[in-house]
């Protein structure tokens, strides 16, 4: 199935976590592969900052599912699914190697497209 063209973006959720933290994910599109990657931080810079990657597939209409592993060697699986101003992501940890990043990593994190 093609993917429809408008699934390349950059999203983010400035205000993650109360206003603490900020959560950033972007998907790219080459032919037939996604790559969706993403990263988090807290605002006042303590704690873990992970970043990660996975390759993504279709789905269904308006959902990608993806499995990922961030810098901290955590992994796990990830649906998005596409939404009037940008998308809801929803990541499960598979794997823990450091448990400081789990907080990054929930249900139905709705991210706003800003690119």
């Amino acid at each position: 199935m093609p993917a429809e063209p408008n699934w390349p973006g950059e999203y983010a959720d400035k205000n993650f976590l109360n206003g603490q933290a900020v959560f950033q994910m972007s998907i790219q599109q080459s032919g037939n592969a996604i790559q969706v990657s993403f990263d988090a931080a807290y605002t006042d810079a303590h704690g873990a900052a992970p970043d990660g990657e996975g390759q993504a597939k279709i789905t269904g209409k308006n959902t990608l599912e993806f499995n990922w592993e961030d810098s901290f060697k955590n992994s796990g699986t990830g649906t998005i699914t596409r939404t009037s101003d940008g998308i809801t992501a929803s990541m499960k940890t598979t794997r823990v190697v450091d448990s400081r990043c789990l907080v990054f990593y929930g249900q139905n994190m709705r991210l706003k497209r800003v690119k």
